[in-house]
């Protein structure tokens, strides 16, 4: 094993994507010779050239457009977005477009796109960069929705994705990139798109999440430990499809759910996931499901907003706490 940041993992999946298939070329805002908004293609225009490394116009529209014209003439491009916020203004291509050309030709055309950007909160940059908007990609047929949280699987799951003959869209949460994760040295570092992963065994409380809010839900648990609770952490990684197998073999265990998702309440990830324990696992249940999300305003600036605003380790306790009734 060796150890690598979360930023490493992304660049050599996209080094070792780029030297595997000739097809793939990397297209957006600075990720030519600037390396990318957090210098995850780094390096990557000296080796491969202009071509396959290409600087955009500040226009997600355009240039997403142009990578799924790409990827229908035989192409594997992947598009990098700086940020979820500014993938607003190419939703009409992926979402009237990538998404749909599969169906609307009867299965003649296929869009083997990926699209990677950066999610989520904790960087102190305001409302129009830091919110996390996963679920609205994970409501639409034709995606498939995935969001490494470890190291691992932020470098195995790329090349996973550009094998997919559909749109795959690939959420990096921007706190983790410095993280630091151990990866395997040799072999296939490939990963499974479409299985959540238990990241810790319990017996006691099943608490779901993805992401950012991991490393949260992980400390969590472990400080919930030494009150005599043991939780199992299950890591969603794929959003859409979700594991339903996953969650609710979990859950008929625990008798008890936490979700924990960095979206907002109202109509987000968390009651989708609600609302399928409590359709196939209501009996199971000893407890109501309990969810802690982002409050209801957009993203604050300030730090200790910022902080309050959006699920922390302790909120993820009372949540436990409250569906054990302690």
């Amino acid at each position: 094993m060796r150890t690598i940041t979360y930023r490493e993992a992304v660049r050599e999946a996209l080094r070792e994507a780029m030297a595997r298939d000739e097809r793939v070329f990397l297209m957006g805002e600075d990720v030519g010779r600037y390396g990318g908004a957090y210098a995850c293609s780094k390096g990557l225009i000296e080796e491969f050239g202009e071509e396959r490394v290409r600087d955009t116009p500040l226009s997600e529209a355009g240039f997403t457009g142009a990578g799924i014209g790409a990827a229908l003439g035989g192409m594997r491009p992947i598009v990098e977005i700086m940020t979820v916020n500014f993938s607003l203004l190419a939703l009409d291509q992926i979402v009237n477009t990538a998404a749909t050309l599969r169906h609307m030709s009867g299965g003649q055309m296929s869009v083997p796109l990926v699209i990677r950007m950066a999610t989520g909160a904790g960087r102190q940059l305001a409302a129009q960069h830091s919110h996390s908007l996963e679920c609205w990609f994970a409501h639409v047929p034709g995606l498939r929705v995935v969001s490494p949280a470890t190291v691992a699987d932020a470098r195995g799951m790329l090349w996973t994705a550009l094998e997919d003959p559909d749109p795959v869209v690939i959420f990096e949460h921007a706190a983790l990139y410095n993280d630091e994760g151990e990866v395997s040295a040799e072999g296939d570092l490939a990963r499974d798109l479409d299985r959540a992963a238990v990241r810790r065994s319990g017996e006691d409380v099943s608490i779901i999440t993805y992401s950012g809010s991991l490393k949260k839900a992980l400390t969590a648990a472990d400080t919930l430990s030494a009150e005599g609770i043991d939780s199992e952490v299950i890591d969603l990684r794929s959003i859409r499809p979700l594991d339903n197998e996953t969650i609710l073999t979990s859950v008929a265990k625990t008798k008890r759910a936490v979700i924990v998702d960095e979206g907002w309440r109202t109509g987000g990830l968390s009651a989708e996931i609600a609302a399928r324990i409590s359709e196939l696992r209501f009996y199971d249940l000893d407890a109501p499901v309990e969810r802690v999300c982002s409050v209801e305003v957009p993203i604050p600036y300030p730090r200790h907003l910022e902080t309050a605003a959006t699920p922390q380790p302790d909120g993820i306790m009372t949540a436990v706490h409250r569906t054990l009734r302690r």
